[in-house]
């Protein structure tokens, strides 16, 4: 299929091209994701909802892509425990190619269509999951191969794609199509297509954790204390939610080791 990410850029002879005006160039298409995002809000809104629901009843997020999307899909799944204290294998990202393809390119990884339903069977995913592929493209078989096996088990299937009426789309139940168009540097899908797919990832994590509970107004209670910066957020938002004292906050946090669990101990 013909695909708008892998079309000629609007812009030639960059080599040619002053810094500021390659930086301008770059930045003007970068303003049009946000909008491209947009228009796909209704399809977020449903695989948000199904994936939600799924969780709520003790299911698991799943996230498979290659390349940059599948990097993509591992940052978003890494970042959930800090973030929302939830377990490190309730969010999961996998990678065409492996752990090591996430710091250099495994030739080939992409195209093996059997390959992500044996990397997603080491996790005993089930009925219970959700399976979201991403792929800027749309067409890459890594993905279509783990989908097409995923809803052959009644796994419930999304997907984030950069272009209109992919193989991927078509396979997925879900399907969130963000067409994002031409790169400023030809083919290139790290840049536009990329950051479209982040910030689909954003929303969709973010809006999940937040529908099965992990957020309380609009704080991250159950965040993991891992750094000096978070016990100081956490101690802060304990003495705003109690009006304790840094100190007695502070180690009110460390004791419960929460934000939630310090709170809920003076509330209850």
């Amino acid at each position: 299929m013909e695909t708008t990410t892998e079309k000629e850029s609007r812009y030639n002879n960059l080599e040619q091209m002053p810094v500021l005006e390659i930086l301008e160039n770059i930045n003007k298409e970068d303003q049009t994701v946000p909008l491209a995002v947009a228009k796909a809000l209704p399809q977020i809104e449903k695989l948000a909802t199904i994936t939600a629901t799924k969780m709520k009843e003790g299911g698991r997020l799943f996230y498979i892509g290659a390349g940059t999307s599948g990097r993509l899909g591992v940052v978003d799944a890494s970042e959930c425990p800090p973030t929302f204290g939830v377990p490190f294998d309730e969010v999961v990202g996998i990678i065409a190619g492996g752990d090591f393809a996430i710091r250099k390119a495994v030739e080939y990884a992409e195209d093996d269509a059997e390959q992500a339903w044996v990397d997603l069977a080491t996790y005993n995913i089930n009925e219970k999951d959700v399976l979201v592929g991403i792929a800027a493209s749309g067409t890459t078989p890594y993905v279509i191969g783990g989908l097409k096996k995923a809803n052959e088990h009644n796994i419930v299937t999304g997907c984030i794609v950069c272009n209109a009426g992919s193989p991927v789309a078509a396979e997925a139940k879900y399907p969130v199509e963000v067409v994002t168009g031409p790169e400023f540097l030809t083919g290139s899908t790290r840049m536009k297509a990329g950051t479209a797919q982040k910030l689909v990832l954003n929303m969709l994590s973010t809006c999940v954790m937040i529908r099965i509970g992990k957020v309380k107004g609009n704080k991250m209670v159950d965040m993991q204390l891992t750094n000096n910066k978070l016990v100081d957020r956490g101690t802060r938002m304990v003495m705003n939610e109690t009006g304790l004292d840094e100190k007695t906050a502070g180690d009110l946090l460390k004791k419960y080791g929460s934000v939630r669990k310090a709170v809920e101990s003076i509330k209850n």
